[in-house]
């Protein structure tokens, strides 16, 4: 009895279990999904809240330098307006002194510049009454409100379309003591962005981030300008620490997320990617890429500038109050909200694992619990099936075994009233029928190998006649092959024959006649008929321009006979060529490819010439190469007559046709035959190289089959180009620089 594999009870199980597992997966799947878009959402509102909180409480600095500001500029205005013309002169002299470098400054005696503002007025500007009068204003403001903003500020100052300014600064009292006669404010960003030309709505604005030279801390500076009767007279401005800002940014965020700080312009306040140690000026997204100077904070890696370049530019194309950006190509959700003041971008941006893990985490738990239970379920299905299933079936197992010995006595178990019973009682009965049919297929078998035999000899002899039926039908190819090569070059041969006949019939023999028989008439008086006879004075350069003349028929004769003697040696070779077709070696020989090439232009120049075709050439000097110079000939004979059939759509002033020959690639050779004739449909650019197939009502379909044949024989291939019908078409030669070493041939 063989062993038994496999049971029906594991199978079922098997079976039973994948289709539950399955079921388990799906419910597993939708449980995901249905988790991942409730935990998505649910983190896509607290981002949102997180970036909306986040910003409030970041631009409250920045608004209340704004609102700082305009209580300045609205104090400043009333104490201008309360001068009128007054003179300042006399107290202008008590607090500020002029220095032997040129600049105006606080008298040292009476400054104390921790507790009150410094003035500096540079070299060169003097100070008018309407100055004066600017600056003492300035001066009793900052004195008043300037130790009130030092608590969130680290410094009040106000400058002057002169390059003056007053400041009061108690971490650095010396400063305007310090600084160059000829130190300037105007360049600075903080003063030129208040002018009218750069802030026409006369508010607010904001610098790019910068580091204090001396603490080496990042900064930005507001200012608002201060006009009086529509003239700008001075520019008001705070100096920020961002240090904080930064450090909250870069460190407190939400779990798995990370915040970014940047301008709309592009400049970069914070990101965690972004090493600001040691620089002293702005990264800015949009600036070119390439090598930066020390000055510029620098990226950890080239992914994280494109990485954020990305998000950058989801932000400033994103829709108007769509606060989440979902970038999928990054796995990253990016909730934005712009900060009040400065008007910057404050990002966070969440990674998608971050919501994905979550509801994964849940998903193992569901999957975990139906896998158990699958577990489970199909110990309590194995018991059942081997009790009910399995054992009913071994024992017909064993029956069959005993029947395929021969034996067909059966005693089974027919006493169940269930499928199994029948099946029991249905195999005893079949025991029988195969007992007695057994006996009646020997007795067919007998007569059955007799005619096995009469049958094997009728397929010998059909087999026999089929081989001697394809050997025919490969004759046949054979000589269509050779007739329709012959028959390209005998057209050849014909025109050269018919233009040589033409060009001996316009020779001048009757003339030649004349001439002689008059200088015989005037034989014995032939100098002086030659010298003074009219008739005579015509002989000598009638007998110049005849001989010039038959030099060069005789020239041309030369040529096509020349032609003649060529077409007729290759259509011998095209014979012998196609006797030696069948793989036999290959007779190698150094070529001139370009050479070629005119030889197969010469063949059918007559052709070319009849139908009106121009022919161009691009035809790169390459070194000889080694190969089979007669069937390359036939190939690029039979490819320039096709090209020629092509063009008689054309009209005849358009009929072109343009023969390149190039090095393609290592190794390779490539010779191109293009035309701007008919062109090839693309359902039959697959078909145009097989045996028979031709679009010419008088075309038999064998040349582009034998070229193709002869291309492969030669180590290349042979293929076509064309955009359709009537945008001409290109055929192709590929051939190796180096011949490939034929492998040998086969006998049946």
């Amino acid at each position: 009895m063989s062993r038994i594999h496999s049971s029906l009870a594991r199978s079922t199980l098997i079976k039973m279990g994948v289709r539950i597992a399955v079921i388990i997966a799906l419910s597993t799947l939708f449980s995901y999904l249905h988790m991942f878009n409730s935990l998505r959402a649910e983190a896509l509102v607290r981002l949102e809240g997180h970036v909306s909180e986040r910003s409030q409480r970041e631009q409250a600095i920045f608004v209340l330098a704004e609102d700082n500001q305009r209580l300045l500029r609205q104090v400043l205005t009333e104490r201008l307006q309360g001068l009128g013309q007054e003179d300042p002169g006399a107290r202008f002299d008590s607090l500020f002194q002029p220095l032997p470098d040129g600049s105006i400054r606080d008298r040292p005696e009476r400054f104390d510049g921790t507790k009150m503002p410094c003035v500096f007025i540079p070299k060169g500007v003097q100070p008018d009454a309407a100055l004066r009068r600017t600056i003492l204003a300035s001066y009793d403001v900052l004195s008043q409100y300037g130790p009130a903003f030092l608590v969130r500020f680290k410094n009040t100052y106000i400058t002057f379309p002169s390059g003056a300014f007053v400041s009061f600064w108690p971490e650095k009292p010396a400063f305007c003591h310090e600084v160059e006669a000829t130190f300037s404010v105007l360049p600075f960003e903080l003063f030129s962005l208040s002018t009218p030309e750069h802030n026409a709505r006369r508010q607010p604005v904001w610098t790019g981030i910068f580091v204090e030279p001396t603490a080496k801390l990042w900064m930005v500076s507001a200012s608002t300008p201060v006009d009086v009767d529509g003239r700008h007279v001075a520019t008001i401005s705070h100096d920020i620490l961002l240090e904080e800002l930064m450090d909250r940014t870069l460190h407190n965020q939400l779990p798995g997320a990370y915040n970014i700080l940047f301008r709309d312009d592009g400049q970069v306040i914070a990101h965690p990617a972004l090493n600001m140690e040691g620089a002293t000026e702005g990264y800015n997204i949009l600036r070119p890429p390439g090598p930066r100077g020390d000055a510029t904070p620098k990226f950890s890696s080239e992914e994280e500038q494109v990485h954020l370049k990305n998000i950058f530019d989801r932000v400033k194309n994103r829709a108007p109050r769509e606060n989440v950006q979902e970038i999928p190509e990054q796995g990253e959700y990016a909730a934005i909200s712009v900060i009040r003041g400065p008007g910057w971008n404050f990002v966070t941006v969440l990674p998608e694992h971050q919501v994905t893990s979550a509801a994964f985490q849940a998903a193992r738990y569901v999957l975990l619990f139906g896998v158990l239970s699958l577990l489970l379920e199909l110990a309590i299905m194995y018991w059942v099936l081997r009790a009910q299933i399995t054992r009913p079936l071994l024992s017909l197992t064993q029956a069959t075994t005993t029947v395929a010995s021969g034996d067909f006595k059966l005693q089974m178990d027919t006493s169940r009233e269930d499928e199994l019973g029948q099946l029991a009682q249905g195999f005893q009965l079949m025991a029988a029928e195969v007992q007695r049919r057994e006996e009646a297929l020997k007795q067919a078998n007998e007569g059955l190998e007799l005619r096995v035999e009469e049958r094997t000899l009728e397929l010998k002899q059909l087999h026999r006649k089929l081989l001697d039926t394809a050997r025919q039908v490969g004759r046949a190819e054979v000589a269509t092959n050779v007739l329709h090569n012959v028959g390209n070059v005998l057209n050849s041969v014909t025109t050269a024959a018919m233009l040589a006949r033409q060009r001996l019939t316009g020779l001048k023999f009757d003339r030649l006649s004349r001439v002689v028989s008059l200088c015989e008439q005037h034989q014995a008086d032939l100098a002086t008929f030659l010298t003074q006879d009219k008739r005579g004075q015509n002989v000598l350069p009638f007998l110049s321009r005849l001989g010039k003349h038959m030099q060069d028929e005789g020239q041309a004769l030369q040529v096509l006979m020349g032609d003649v003697s060529r077409h007729t040696e290759h259509i011998g070779a095209i014979v012998k060529l196609q006797q030696r077709y069948a793989r036999t070696p290959q007779l190698l020989e150094p070529v001139n490819l370009q050479e070629l090439v005119e030889d197969a232009l010469r063949i059918n120049l007559a052709a070319l010439g009849r139908h009106a075709v121009k022919v161009e050439r691009s035809l790169e000097p390459l070194p000889p190469v080694l190969t089979e110079k007669h069937k390359v000939l036939m190939i690029l004979v039979n490819l320039i007559s096709n090209a020629k059939y092509a063009l008689e759509a054309v009209p005849q002033d358009e009929r072109r046709m343009t023969l390149k020959l190039a090095r393609s690639s290592a190794g390779h050779i490539r010779i191109e035959v293009q035309d701007n004739g008919i062109g090839i449909a693309p359902d039959m650019q697959t078909r145009i190289f097989q045996y028979g197939f031709t679009t010419r009502e008088e075309g038999h379909g064998f040349g582009l089959h034998s070229s193709a044949l002869a291309a492969q024989e030669l180590g290349g291939s042979l293929s076509v180009q064309s955009e359709g019908v009537g945008q001409g078409a290109a055929f192709i030669l590929d051939l190796p620089a180096a011949p490939q070493r034929e492998s040998e041939p086969t006998h049946g």
